[in-house]
């Protein structure tokens, strides 16, 4: 049984947040970069890490076998390419790409060098969904009729913070849009098109709150509501015509509870949101290893969706 070697791009929050929850039954955390040697050298120290490099290009060079990319989105591009030119499978933190474009450019190179690539969405790994995904092929549910997915995090009106700073990719969409968006289409029948969108920009010009409305050719409608100045409760609900899921902290969620319309409930348990990296990490390498994993597909047709609105906000 092959382990394999990761090693991870960044030394921000959520690469902490990575190495600090590391599992892996065939994994190792081997490696960590940063622009700055010293950086990297006390990331290394403080998980065990065996190798540490100054730059991204002396970690590719090493022999690693997957890369977990941890920079700011307006990096990922780059990094993701790099990474698959150097024959390293990529798992990149959410949003995976600035546009459909630049997805589209990575998938083609990691088909064409047989490499893994995926988008760290929690949403696509947590077994939770796989146990809804099974209950609601059931039928007993009946059709899709609509799908609820808010998120709302305050975030410090600094306009020279990371979180509306345009230059580096600023704004709620690509950061808490993308778990809403990913929430949305994971239950949809089909990729959605927008029907209406609006978005109130920070003074910076990111998109600071909005509501979007998504809608499928077999009629299911979703709205889509974020905003970077008023929390709210990270609760979705799928509803269908014989009862509604709500699942709460839909990002990591480990527990949904469904309520029939004669007012019976279900509750659903599967899994623990304390793991939701090791779910990532485990199911990344089943991925390599050829267990199907249509995470990509659903992230290409996310991406697609954050794309347009992004198109029609401009407009």
């Amino acid at each position: 049984m092959k382990n394999y070697k990761w090693g991870i791009a960044g030394t921000g929050g959520i690469a902490h947040e990575f190495a600090e929850n590391f599992t892996g039954k065939q994994s190792t955390l081997a490696a960590v970069s940063s622009r700055k040697k010293e950086t990297a050298e006390e990331f290394a120290a403080k998980y065990q890490i065996e190798n540490s490099y100054a730059t991204y290009e002396d970690m590719l060079a090493s022999d690693i076998d997957i890369v977990y990319i941890a920079v700011p989105n307006v990096a990922h591009y780059t990094y993701i390419e790099k990474a698959l030119i150097a024959g390293k499978h990529v798992l990149c933190e959410k949003a995976i790409t600035m546009n459909l474009a630049e997805l589209d450019s990575v998938m083609k190179i990691a088909t064409e060098k047989n490499l893994v690539l995926q988008e760290a969405m929690t949403i696509f790994n947590m077994p939770l969904y796989d146990e809804l995904t099974r209950l609601i092929d059931q039928n007993k549910l009946g059709k899709l009729k609509m799908i609820q997915a808010p998120f709302g995090s305050y975030k410090e009106p600094d306009p020279t913070n990371r979180f509306f700073n345009p230059d580096l990719a600023g704004g709620a969409l690509l950061d808490i849009g993308t778990y809403a968006v990913s929430f949305a289409r994971y239950f949809l029948s089909s990729t959605p098109e927008i029907i209406a969108t609006t978005m109130v920009p920070f003074e910076t010009g990111v998109d600071e709150q909005s509501v979007t409305i998504l809608r499928t050719k077999e009629n299911e409608l979703a709205t889509v509501s974020l905003s970077f100045q008023a929390k709210m409760p990270k609760i979705g609900i799928v509803a269908f015509e014989n009862g509604y899921l709500e699942i709460s902290d839909y990002p990591r969620a480990d527990k949904a509870t469904l309520t029939y319309t004669d007012g019976s409930k279900e509750t659903i348990i599967s899994g623990t949101s304390a793991n939701a990296f090791g779910y990532e990490i485990d199911n990344f390498v089943a991925t390599i290893e050829g267990k199907p994993n249509r995470s990509l597909f659903l992230t290409h047709a996310v991406i697609g969706i954050l794309d347009q609105m992004q198109k029609e906000w401009a407009q």
